[in-house]
């Protein structure tokens, strides 16, 4: 009931985004988000704009119809759902730091799931009613991309869980983080090892 409480303050809280399961029953459904001026999808920015017709020949059919067409990879058979290495997980289009191995933990969905981004600046939540769910999508900020869905059932220390789609990101080993440009972000895996678990309910 607590679960259900705090999901529904969510939905009502952010703007609408990306996700890999958990639905809401009827019951349990928000009325309608007014849409926000001060929080536009990126997709409607000029600036963010990104061209699709280029994105073809850059990702692969897969990556390109779950960035662009906010599709759903399948669980337990994607590249990055059991990575357990070190490194930097950055948007598969633009190269934006998204989330850290630091922040992974193992959900049992199938998907990778992480408990915070890099960066909170760097993707945009946002209320997705598609296929008879309530759910919030995880959106890239700067080049609109769908990314996955965020859950209230996560580990401490955030409760979160951002469940990601592995063709949406790329990743980039701890080792040649300088190497691809992202050197200042090695400070995120002076701590040790990542996330092994967690109270992260499973799907």
């Amino acid at each position: 009931m607590l679960l259900n409480l705090r999901y529904r303050l969510i939905c009502l809280a952010v703007s609408p985004l990306f996700a890999c399961g958990a639905t809401v029953s009827a019951a349990d459904k928000p009325a309608p988000a007014a849409p926000s001026a001060s929080a536009p999808s990126p997709a409607a920015s000029k600036e963010n704009a990104v061209n699709k017709e280029e994105l073809r020949t850059k990702l692969s059919p897969l990556q390109y119809d779950v960035t662009c067409n906010a599709a759903t990879e399948p669980a337990f058979r994607n590249a990055y759902w059991d990575n357990h290495a070190q490194g930097l997980y950055v948007d598969v289009i633009d190269g934006e730091p998204l989330f850290a191995s630091n922040h992974k933990f193992d959900s049992g969905t199938g998907w990778p799931s992480f408990f915070q981004p890099v960066n909170k600046g760097s993707i945009v939540e946002k209320e997705d009613r598609s296929h008879g769910m309530i759910r919030v999508e995880v959106i890239s900020a700067k080049s609109g991309a769908h990314l996955g869905h965020l859950f209230p059932d996560g580990p401490r220390p955030t409760g979160m869980r951002y469940c990601i789609n592995s063709a949406s990101l790329r990743f980039i080993p701890v080792a040649d983080l300088e190497k691809a440009g992202y050197g200042k972000l090695q400070g995120l895996f002076k701590d040790g090892e990542p996330v092994k678990g967690g109270d992260s309910a499973k799907k």
